[in-house]
């Protein structure tokens, strides 16, 4: 399926969010996700089923002062 990952088109084979962290080197970095523009709390992500054309951000905290 074709995806949207923070704005570059990626075509991946995955079911679930979670399985997209982890194809894309996610898997164990504290991050943000949303997709569709709503937020996906990192206890659904297991659950979330991505479908062809979904837009995904994906964002790590900042920091600095």
């Amino acid at each position: 399926m074709i995806l949207q990952i923070n704005g570059e088109p990626v075509d991946v084979q995955i079911d679930t969010l979670a399985d997209l962290l982890v194809a894309r080197g996610f898997g164990e970095a504290k991050v943000a996700t949303a997709v569709n523009g709503q937020f996906v709390p990192a206890t659904a992500r297991a659950d979330f089923v991505m479908s062809d054309g979904d837009r995904i951000e994906v964002l790590a905290p900042m920091q600095g002062g």
